[in-house]
């Protein structure tokens, strides 16, 4: 392993830390002591080994290849989290290391899925613990995108920056205005919800959920926290934040005529998402619930899965083809992304056009992109979305072999993989991962993971280890 992937986790173990002295701090103002010193110890044992990590050797930048990369992304995934599955396991009796993993990795991949079913009689500072994680997991991925970035086209590398590959000026730059706008985002998020009059806690639990695209919930109370029109068109709103790019709102600022490439992508998936909100309000605006219809669009757009229990039923498919397809590339949100899907579509009908009409030249470009998508980025785009189908099979039949019916396992599944929670909108708010065996939470476990990282990767990694030569 080399230098640079020590000094990474290092400084993911450095924010976990940050994150355990915050709930050390919040148990002593609010005199909630009960649990204080597991959060003191993930405190110590985080900080020891993020400082011992950061401060090993000095570092030298050098160039590291893709493989390595994708190596440095899952090995983060599978390690981070047992330091944030630590407060699950000493503050609960009797729960399993495999239950506590399995919560930590759901909120560190801001998936959602939860092994506890009555979220009142959580201890505060867990439900804080929870939110955090999945505001660590938010920024990991985005960090990981950075360090994938190679495996995305010419035109959405730069959607994010004019370089093409990575240098250690550049990457530092990319950080620091990651980390800046992501924390002005989830602050901003925080004072929307709490125009609504949510309190503080409940505004602070919903805006790292959110930001981040995660699931959880600080209690049971969804439906009843946005009980009026105003609250549920400012939920709506701020869900989209994880749709759209990070960097969307900053080049909008910053917008300069000749760097229109940078707004082509957000712009793009805006029209696709105000097509789908337009075609929901004339085909689906009746019994006055389409704000609820709204937050469930919003909420799957952006892969984060939250609904009302008043979701009609028949939009279970349409919801889940918004989640599949998901939200901006560089979003905290999965999916296989509207983008991709787009320039396929385009593409394909682009080859069926010139059998009828050879001699007419058709471009692959998408409306705003100076440069065309070339054939090498259209076999990405075509691979990412056989794994996906083939991803989808194994973990439906995984599912299915541990005794859950067919349709729930491929919902299951397509949620497991766009790292969606379960939801009313989905038809299976009753599910119970608690009640799961061993082996189906390991196999959601690998999924959520493999949801996480880009899924062209897996392809690398597999070329990687079964072709050695």
């Amino acid at each position: 392993m080399n230098i640079f992937s020590l000094k990474y986790f290092g400084i993911f173990f450095l924010v976990i830390s940050f994150f355990s002295f915050f709930n050390i701090i919040y148990s002593y103002y609010f005199n909630l002591l009960d649990n204080l010193n597991n959060y003191i110890f993930t405190f110590t044992i985080s900080l020891i080994i993020g400082l011992f990590l950061v401060l090993f050797k000095k570092y030298k930048y050098e160039k590291i290849n893709l493989f390595e990369r994708i190596q440095i992304v899952l090995i983060g995934y599978i390690i981070l989290p047992i330091s944030i599955s630590i407060p699950y396991y000493f503050n609960i009796e009797n729960l399993s290391l495999v239950n506590c993993y399995f919560e930590a990795i759901s909120g560190f991949t801001s998936t959602g899925f939860t092994i506890f079913n009555d979220l009142d009689e959580l201890d505060q500072t867990l439900i804080l613990w929870r939110s955090s994680s999945q505001w660590i997991g938010g920024l990991y991925f985005l960090f990981s995108i950075l360090l994938l970035i190679d495996l995305f086209d010419e035109n959405l590398k730069r959607s994010l920056t004019n370089y093409i590959s990575l240098n250690s000026s550049e990457i530092f730059k990319q950080i620091f205005k990651i980390i800046l706008i992501y924390l002005s985002m989830t602050i901003l998020i925080f004072i929307m919800l709490k125009l609504v009059n949510l309190r503080s806690y409940d505004a602070y639990n919903y805006s790292l959920s959110i930001i981040s695209s995660g699931g959880f919930l600080p209690n049971n109370n969804f439906d009843t926290t946005f009980n009026t029109d105003i609250s549920k068109i400012i939920l709506s709103i701020s869900m989209l934040f994880s749709f759209f790019s990070l960097f969307f709102v900053f080049n909008l600022i910053f917008f300069k005529k000749k760097n229109i490439n940078n707004l082509s992508e957000d712009i793009n998936i805006l029209i696709y998402l105000l097509i789908v909100i337009a075609l929901s309000f004339i085909f689906f605006n009746y019994d006055n619930n389409f704000l609820n219809v709204l937050v469930s669009i919003s909420s799957s757009v952006s892969n984060i899965g939250l609904s009302f229990e008043q979701v009609p039923k028949n939009l279970v498919f349409v919801f889940l083809i918004l989640t599949i397809l998901g939200g901006s590339f560089f979003s905290t949100s999965s999916g296989l992304r509207v983008i991709k899907v787009l320039t396929l579509i385009k593409f394909s009908l682009n080859n069926l056009l010139s059998h009828s009409k050879p001699n007419q030249i058709y471009s692959n470009k998408l409306s705003l992109n100076e440069i065309s998508t070339n054939i090498n980025d259209i076999n990405k785009y075509f691979f990412a979305i056989i794994i996906f189908i083939i991803s989808l099979f194994l973990i439906s039949i995984l599912l299915t072999i541990s005794n859950l019916d067919f349709e729930s396992s491929f919902k299951l599944g397509i949620l497991t993989i766009m790292n969606t929670v379960n939801s009313e909108m989905y038809d299976l708010a009753n599910i119970d991962f608690y009640k799961f065996n061993i082996f189906s939470k390991i196999s959601l476990i690998i999924f959520m993971i493999i949801g996480r990282i880009e899924l062209l990767s897996v392809i690398i990694l597999l070329k990687k280890f079964l072709f050695k030569n």
